[in-house]
């Protein structure tokens, strides 16, 4: 009975920690893609491919978590993606915009 509950455990955190990552390369490549939008030819498009290549990873890795029926793990996931967004607004949010324009 411990084990299992080790299991669980064990995989609700990597579920969790799926979750920061996912965050992190979700919210840190919407930056980029803002960051990049004055110099592009084309803003229209590299918003359009953009947004399309960042929700197809997450939608991918929320899937691969979830493993099927364990709603469990993707609550945990999409936790940890909303914790992650907190931490990058906080971090790059407007008061750090100000300093990168100037």
């Amino acid at each position: 009975m411990s084990n299992i509950n080790t299991t669980m455990l064990f995989s609700l955190f990597a579920a969790f920690a799926a979750g920061l990552a996912l965050g992190a390369f979700y919210f840190i490549a919407l930056w980029q893609t803002v960051q990049r939008l004055q110099s592009a030819t084309s803003p229209a498009r590299l918003m359009l491919f953009s947004f399309i290549l960042r929700i197809a990873v997450v939608m991918a890795g929320f899937y691969l978590v979830m493993g099927g029926e364990h709603w469990e793990r993707l609550a945990l996931a999409m936790l940890g993606f909303i914790i992650m967004r907190k931490i990058l607004t906080y971090r790059l949010g407007p008061q750090n915009a100000i300093e990168t324009i100037h």
